[in-house]
């Protein structure tokens, strides 16, 4: 199992921005994120309700220069200090 299923779009974006990643600007229900000194541009759909797809999440990552593992890490760490400080 990936880990990579059910994951919330807004999760999502703040982990890639715990990367360095900066929101550049939203078109339509895609949140654009850029980071300098990266030339990929990552399109992040959020659609109420809806997980972010594995395939395109995998590709997002990859992108990103991030391996799964250090994503997911990214993505549990707010859950986590909130579990353990609140």
């Amino acid at each position: 199992m990936s880990g990579l299923h059910n994951l919330k779009p807004d999760r999502v974006i703040k982990a890639f921005m715990r990367a360095g990643w900066k929101i550049r600007n939203q078109t339509g229900s895609h949140v654009i994120l850029t980071k300098e000194g990266n030339v990929n541009i990552l399109s992040i759909p959020v659609h109420k309700g809806k997980p972010i797809k594995q395939g395109l999440l995998r590709d997002q990552i990859a992108k990103a220069g991030l391996t799964v593992e250090e994503f997911l890490r990214l993505y549990s760490t707010r859950y986590q200090q909130t579990k353990t400080t609140g």
